[in-house]
Formats: structure tokens, C-alpha cells, sequence
């Protein structure tokens, strides 16, 4: 009896010690974790979208959009008799390729860091953002520079 009592007693207390988390709780440590990764990207995303559209007002407040033009043939004091109105406008450059490059590859970057680093996905959305946005800058200057030759080429 004094055994059975004993393995009992020794069960008990080994089960009442048990400091794991339980599967539920786990499950939503893992939940919340994917979504603050989830709002890590999107708040990156999202300044990356507010960075190009205060770069695109810059451009369209600093660039001139027409130019007038007014010719009278006239020396007197009479109203002029014609009137020639000139717009001319600027073509828009847009992104370079580098640019482009740059902000596919720290989308995709965060993004495969995130499902990558399965401890911290947070920070292997950062790391990966600084990977692809270098990779991807990087080929886009390459695409770049091979457009200019061919551009130079063309004006020869």
C-alpha cells in the first residue's frame, strides 16, 4: 500500500510541475507572432508607399508643367491682333531600374526572410529587406547600365 501511495503521491507531483506551455498557448504565441510579422511588413510597405509619394509631389511642384508664349506685332496702345500660346511639357523620367529593383527586392526579401527565420521572424523580415533591396538594387544598376550603352550606341 505504501508503494502504491507513493507512486501516486510521485505522479502527482510531476504532473502539477509541469512548466511547458500548453498547446493552446502556443498556438497563439504562434498566431500573434505571424501577425506582428505580418504588421512589420506592412508598416515597411507602407513607408516605402509614402516615401514615393513625396518624392512624386516633389517632381510635380519642382518641375516647370507650361511655359507661355506672347507675340504682338503691334507698337501702339491697340489690344494685340494675335496671340500664340506655347505648352511645351516634359517627358517624365520615372523610376530607374535601380529603384525598381531596390523595393521589388526588399518586398520579396522581408517576405522570404519572414517564412525563413522560423525563431524571429521579425527579424528575418529586417534582414531580409536589407538582403533583397542590395541584390535587387544591384541588378537594377546593371540593367541600367546596359540601357545607357545601348542608348549611346543608338545616338552614334
Amino acid at each position: 500500500m505504501k508503494q502504491l501511495f507513493l507512486s501516486l503521491a510521485t505522479i502527482v507531483t510531476l504532473f502539477a510541475c509541469n512548466n511547458k506551455p500548453s498547446q493552446e498557448e502556443a498556438i497563439e504565441a504562434a498566431k500573434q507572432e505571424a501577425v506582428d510579422s505580418v504588421n512589420a511588413v506592412n508598416e515597411v510597405k507602407q513607408r516605402t508607399i509614402d516615401s514615393m509619394k513625396t518624392v512624386k509631389n516633389i517632381r510635380e511642384h519642382s518641375a516647370p508643367a507650361t511655359v507661355h508664349h506672347s507675340n504682338s506685332g503691334n507698337d501702339n496702345s491697340a489690344p494685340a491682333a494675335t496671340t500664340a500660346t506655347t505648352t511645351t511639357t516634359e517627358k517624365k523620367k520615372g523610376w530607374s531600374h535601380t529603384a525598381k529593383g531596390a523595393v521589388v527586392g526588399a518586398g520579396t526579401g522581408a517576405v522570404t526572410g519572414a517564412i525563413l527565420n522560423k525563431n524571429d521572424r521579425l527579424k528575418g523580415a529586417a534582414i531580409g529587406t536589407v538582403v533583397g533591396a542590395g541584390a535587387g538594387a544591384g541588378i537594377g544598376a546593371i540593367v541600367d547600365h546596359q540601357k545607357k550603352k545601348k542608348e549611346a550606341a543608338k545616338q552614334q
